[in-house]
């Protein structure tokens, strides 16, 4: 039997059922749909929580890509023109962030993540409010299964990571459309996805294996669809 989002939705409410924090990560490369599986999942959980937790307040979107780092930072360390891959991100800081919503998920009103904004591709400090009602955190990103030293301290403070599976072709023309969309000239953006972000993408899908569950590209092609 094929997988639903209605069962991706059942299996992401069921991480909380003791009432502690859980982080459901979501892993892919670039232009899977990641974030449009998050957001999908968030909008379908938020107004039915489990037993005993506030509607809307529970659940919680936090990408990994605020961690990038600032184009200032990769110039200086020679890497502008590979930005996007493994080491062009925070990814300590990111482990900082998902040890805390553990740690202190009774004690800080609001914790702070940063945010990305696209049409500068740059990180914003504080962008994101997590609340202290908030039992699950959605954070998608590239590298959540990458096996090197100083990503692998991510995947232990995920509850769980699903890999978004979509096929290559498909996936090309939706990464290639955003960065056009993103300010880019269609020459550049073919030569970037096709250069660069498919090195990435390359990096990331040798993790396929390493994830929880894998949503299938069947299922990726219908989520954020409007309805027939």
């Amino acid at each position: 039997m094929s997988l639903t989002f209605d069962a991706l939705a059942d299996r992401a409410r069921a991480l909380v059922a003791d009432g502690r924090r859980a982080v459901l990560g979501i892993a892919g490369p670039p232009a899977a749909g990641k974030t449009t599986l998050a957001v999908e999942l968030i909008a379908a959980l938020a107004p039915a929580p489990p037993a005993g937790l506030m509607a809307n307040t529970w659940v919680a979107h936090v990408p990994m890509d605020g961690y990038h780092l600032a184009d200032v930072e990769l110039e200086r360390l020679g890497l502008r023109d590979r930005k996007g891959a493994p080491d062009t991100f925070d990814a300590l800081g990111y482990a900082a962030l998902l040890r805390r919503l553990h740690e202190d998920e009774d004690e800080d009103e609001d914790i702070y993540a940063p945010g990305f904004e696209r049409v500068i591709e740059q990180p914003i400090a504080g962008a994101i409010p997590i609340q202290r009602a908030a039992r699950l955190i959605v954070s998608e990103g590239n590298y959540l299964l990458l096996d090197t030293p100083k990503w692998r301290t991510v995947r232990p403070l995920l509850s769980e990571v699903w890999f978004a599976d979509l096929d290559q072709r498909t996936r090309l023309d939706r990464l290639i459309s955003r960065h056009i969309r993103f300010g880019k000239p269609e020459p550049v953006a073919i030569e970037w996805a096709t250069g660069t972000d498919e090195l990435n993408a390359a990096t990331i899908a040798a993790t396929r294996d390493r994830a929880d569950l894998l949503v299938p590209a069947d299922l990726l092609h219908r989520i954020g669809r409007p309805p027939a």
